[in-house]
């Protein structure tokens, strides 16, 4: 009975804040619920009987989680997860207010949670999951992180607290260097056949350590190939293949290490099969290469949110983009990072908006990528450029960061994160 009242503030909360903004209230309902109930979250993380899984890392965190909960489901396990991506402890928090009864009491058999890299550390040292994948540790926004080893940092702390299994990047250098630090760890590795990287222009995007390179470990589940209609993925000694809805070879490591995390979460019960099966069918987490309708025509959402996002996003951009929209948010607070990606990929922009709509049109200028109108307001922009006459073949882009993506999908009336097709 304890948590009763908040969780029914939570709730109000909730759809008070709906009511102002549709499709909102995944943050505030949970920072009130945290500070009225704080323990709730231990409480109801400790109530799952398979405990806590983990996944984490600079990028690729929505993905490979949606793609290892969709697997584990598959297999008839009852998952708790957080869809709307909200991956800070509040978020987990408004996941509870939606998912648990009045008492906190969610049912389930396992949590498996996506967690930001820069709060995991926090968040683990009151809840020991079971298991942790850790993706990655890429270059980011210098306010956020001013160096990739604070990051290591951050998900060594996060690694040291897995009470079963680690599940571990084999072609980042940065996660061989976590993987030192672990004592008597089981730990297994996900990775990308080394041709593969070799081929692609920015391999992974992985920051650099500057420190001898380490021996890349015996791999588990590797891909081994990958195409835009066709990757396969070597589990052990099985090959499976399957379409995935998103390009480049950083979207085939997801699949790679939600893979091998469902294979060392499911045990003997995984069916590799059956997990190349799911992803077939799984839809892309929305903006990461979502494809919808608007006013009749297609239109691909990509969300840029530090250099190398924003890098390996434009690498594998199609050559036949026709109309396209550069919306950059507030969430960008030092747009100086915009320098550092190479625009040679970028086609010619119909519009450029956003908060730092100005720092957007200045970076495309440099490199002389033409503009056609640049729009300060971005629901101006998003009237404007939803209203151009449609594109002679192919579709629209709409290229964003995580401010205006979300302003994007609500001016939109996108208020269904599952709401995605593929």
């Amino acid at each position: 009975m304890f948590y009763v009242p908040a969780i029914l503030i939570g709730r109000m909360v909730r759809i008070a804040v709906r009511l102002v903004r549709p499709g909102g209230g995944s943050a505030l309902p949970g920072l009130v619920l945290s500070k009225i109930a704080p323990g709730l979250l231990v409480k109801t993380m400790a109530s799952f009987p398979d405990g806590l899984v983990v996944v984490t890392g600079s990028a690729g965190k929505s993905t490979t989680t949606k793609m290892l909960v969709a697997i584990a489901r598959a297999h008839g396990k009852n998952v708790f997860t957080n869809p709307s991506t909200a991956n800070i402890a509040q978020g987990f928090y408004s996941s509870i207010i939606e998912r648990s009864n009045i008492f906190g009491k969610i049912q389930g058999d396992v949590a498996i949670l996506e967690m930001d890299e820069g709060h995991a550390a926090e968040i683990t040292k009151k809840i020991s999951p079971r298991q942790v994948t850790l993706l990655n540790v890429l270059e980011d926004q210098l306010d956020r992180f001013v160096d990739p080893a604070v990051v290591r940092e951050k998900l060594l702390m996060v690694a040291a607290k897995a009470k079963s299994a680690l599940v571990l990047n084999a072609d980042d250098q940065n996660i061989l260097l976590i993987d030192k630090e672990m004592d008597s760890k089981p730990v297994s590795w996900f990775g990308v056949k080394s041709s593969l990287i070799s081929n692609t222009e920015h391999g992974l995007g992985n920051a650099p350590t500057y420190l001898a390179e380490l021996s890349r470990p015996l791999v588990q589940t590797e891909v081994i190939e990958q195409s835009p209609k066709k990757t396969t993925v070597r589990v052990l000694d099985e090959d499976v293949s399957f379409a995935l809805p998103n390009r480049g070879i950083h979207f085939a490591l997801d699949a790679a290490a939600a893979i091998e995390s469902a294979r060392r979460y499911l045990g003997e019960n995984f069916i590799p099969e059956l997990a190349a099966r799911t992803l077939e069918e799984l839809p892309p987490v929305f903006a990461r290469g979502e494809i919808t309708t608007v006013n009749g025509v297609d239109v691909e959402f990509i969300l840029v949110q530090n250099p190398m996002s924003f890098q390996l996003n434009l690498d594998n951009l199609p050559p036949d983009q026709e109309q396209v929209m550069v919306a950059i948010g507030r969430d960008v607070h030092d747009p100086s990072w915009l320098w550092t990606v190479d625009m040679k990929n970028m086609p010619a922009i119909d519009i450029v908006t956003g908060f730092n709509y100005a720092e957007m049109a200045l970076r495309l200028a440099y490199d002389e990528i033409p503009v056609g109108e640049v729009v300060p307001e971005l629901e101006d922009a998003l009237a404007k450029f939803f209203g151009l006459p449609a594109p002679k073949s192919g579709r629209r882009t709409v290229i964003f960061s995580a401010d205006a993506m979300r302003r994007t999908r609500r001016a939109l009336g996108f208020v269904d994160p599952e709401a995605v097709e593929r």
